[in-house]
């Protein structure tokens, strides 16, 4: 069995098996071993009924002690059945799982795995897992993965599928020689591609990750690095005419505020690259909300006044709306029209087309975009500076394939992730770093605390009062996840949770990564507009939403997030003039999750943040949600994996690796 057959070549996998792995991109073999797990399932000691909290993942081991009931629901049928211990009950719902009365009886006890939500006096637990009490008691040494699914692939099929691919694993030959691998404490290639789909233990799991990691950052920093060589060297034709630098000016002195010092030091080191006479390559670094996109807004209209186009790509499409609408206003105040376009996969195909047209004939100055611009067919008539913003979600090649539709256009990238120094130097070996590190005049302080589940119902009093305020919120629901796919459903039940405390007062809304575009659209925009008054999201909400209005943002089971992604969400408030606040909900409290979320209560500060994530989490956490890191990188982490990063740039930096 070579990498490169079709997964058909695994025994057991069928034509309908293989349609059903296409929808993941998994077409090759290769594509099977290199889909990794998303997080892993540690399975616990039972708890008893009474002391699982609401929203916590736990097992309980009870007796069944009711009938099962199912009945026809408006979507689904529903059977339901309750378990009790020495402690209480709680009661179970299975949607589409009649057989559930053919399997468990009255009077038998089992162990049941799940999410417990408590609605009123009466816990409840929807779609458990379910285990015989011997089989059960093997799984509690057993790491078993979970890999990101879509409609029609179930977590069991890819795990039979890894199974028939064993010989693959086995014939996998690795590129580091016995020596490096000793010298850098990395296990062998292929043992690494089996502990992470199989892992024996957590001591295995964590070394088979960090070998991957190191793979990772070592073919990121050796392109890095041939890109740095390419660069140095690459000319430019191109520079801003002083024309442009006396139209910015009069652009920025219309603003209404003055550029703080960071940005204008930031502004002012791309001027001078792109007056140089070589290819600008550029990275601003600055926390959330430092003025960043002003930065680029001027940097993109002096390229326009200099006869150049422009092009800002971002991760999604809610941001690169709000960013059209933000730099179109912005623009309209001079004497000469500047023509900025939006070019969304959304668009219909009539618009793509114009948008199109008028890139390549040069009537559009200024397009604004996600990964549609990178699409074949976008064609610039002559195309002078390049902007990704939010940099972390793209990879280097997404970079390079738009700068590529120019001929060597200036290139600058903004990332508001806060990334320590020293590894922020390795990471972005091929740029030149801009640092933005203070906020813009005005903005107060947000002011945070982290509390237990407990303070909940003062939380949502106080969220209500900042609505009769006239200000808005945000409720950031628990990442939880399984082979079915409870994001949805949790948003959902967390939201009908909130409707029902607080009636027709106030308008609950929500968002999650499974909408379809145009749906969450529409939910930011009733949000934006003030419709939605408080709104129920996972983390899709980020990166980019701009809503000065909101006041509070609450985050339940934070202990489950990184500090830097807290950190990002929690700069979706303090936008405004108003006191903003964030609500850190810790459900699980350990010495290690109390410890790091002091950090962010006491410090608004994200590099410092950064520092003391990096610090304080040591090897890192694979064994519940593990926290996203860069997302050029499957598994690797620049937290996480920092040893193995410094590591990697070692051995790039001395030429050998075999």
């Amino acid at each position: 069995m070579k990498l490169q057959d079709p997964v058909t070549a695994i025994r057991g996998i069928g034509e309908k098996t293989a349609d059903s792995l296409r929808k993941l991109n998994i077409e090759t073999v290769q594509d099977l071993l290199s889909y990794y797990p998303r997080r892993y399932v540690g399975y616990e000691k039972p708890v008893p009924i009474s002391e699982a909290s609401d929203f916590e993942r736990v097992t309980i081991q009870g007796t069944v002690c009711t009938e099962v009931k199912t009945h026809q629901g408006p979507r689904y049928v529903i059977t339901t059945l309750s378990v009790r211990d020495a402690s209480g009950s709680v009661k179970l719902v299975w949607y589409n799982s009649p057989y559930i009365r053919n399997i468990l009886r009255k009077g038998e006890t089992f162990c049941f795995v799940g999410i417990v939500r408590i609605k009123g006096r009466e816990r409840v637990m929807e779609m458990p897992e379910y285990y015989s009490l011997y089989k059960y008691q093997d799984m509690l040494s057993v790491l078993q993965p979970v890999y990101p699914l879509t409609a029609g692939v179930k977590n069991h099929q890819l795990k039979k599928a890894l199974q028939g691919a064993a010989e693959a694993i086995r014939s996998l030959q690795d590129e580091l020689s016995k020596e490096v691998r000793e010298r850098y404490g990395l296990m062998e290639h292929r043992d690494a591609v089996q502990s992470i789909h199989f892992p024996r233990d957590e001591a295995e799991l964590r070394r088979a990750l960090e070998r991957t990691a190191f793979d990772e950052f070592y073919h990121f920093l050796l392109s890095v690095k041939a890109m740095r060589e390419e660069n140095v060297t690459l000319s430019s034709d191109f520079r801003i005419t002083e024309e442009a630098r006396d139209a910015l000016k009069m652009l920025l002195d219309r603003l209404p505020y003055r550029l703080t010092d960071g940005q204008q030091g930031a502004l002012q080191d791309i001027l001078t690259d792109m007056s140089g006479g070589t290819v600008m390559n550029r990275l601003i670094q600055g926390d959330v909300g430092c003025g960043k996109t002003i930065v680029a807004a001027a940097a993109l209209y002096v390229t326009v006044r200099s006869g150049r186009q422009g092009a800002l790509m971002v991760p999604t499409e809610v941001l690169a709306m709000q960013h059209f609408q933000d730099i179109s206003a912005l623009f309209s105040s001079g004497d000469t029209p500047i023509k900025v376009a939006l070019l969304v996969s959304s668009l219909s195909a009539k618009e793509k087309r114009a948008v199109k047209e008028g890139l390549k004939n040069g009537t559009i100055d200024l397009v604004i975009g996600t990964h549609a611009l990178i699409q074949e067919g976008v064609l610039f008539r002559k195309l002078g500076l390049v902007v990704t913003d939010e940099q972390h979600r793209f990879g280097v090649r997404q970079r390079d394939q738009l700068a590529e539709k120019g001929d060597l256009p200036h290139v600058l990238v903004m990332s508001a992730t806060p990334i320590p120094r020293s590894l922020a130097i390795i990471l972005y070996a091929d740029l030149d770093i801009s640092l933005i590190t203070e906020l813009p005049g005005g903005r107060k302080k947000i002011l945070n605390c982290v509390v237990g589940t407990d303070y909940r119902p003062t939380a949502y009093k106080f969220i209500a009062g900042e609505v009769a305020k006239g200000h808005q919120a945000y409720v950031i629901c628990p990442k939880v996840e399984d082979d079915e796919g409870t994001e949805l459903e949790n948003v959902g039940a967390y939201a009908e949770s909130l409707r029902g405390i607080y009636g027709d007062r106030i308008s609950v809304g929500t968002l999650h990564g499974r909408m379809k575009e145009e749906e969450k659209q529409r939910v930011l925009h009733d949000f934006s507009s003030g419709r939605i008054q408080v709104l129920v999201a996972t983390t899709v909400i980020e990166v980019g939403i701009n809503n000065p209005n909101a006041t509070v943002m609450m985050i339940e089971n934070a202990e489950r997030f990184g500090l830097a992604q807290l950190h990002q969400l929690r700069g979706r408030v303090g936008r405004g003039d108003a006191q903003s606040y964030c609500i850190f909900i810790h459900v699980k409290k350990t010495e290690e999750s109390v410890n790091r979320l002091k950090v962010l209560e006491e410090s608004n500060d994200g590099f410092h943040i950064a520092a003391e994530d990096l610090r304080l989490r040591g090897p890192g956490d694979f064994f519940g949600v593990r926290q996203s890191g860069d997302l050029m990188f499957k598994v690797a982490n620049i937290y996480d994996h920092a040893a193995q990063l410094k590591a990697a740039q070692e051995l790039v930096l001395s030429g050998g690796g075999s």
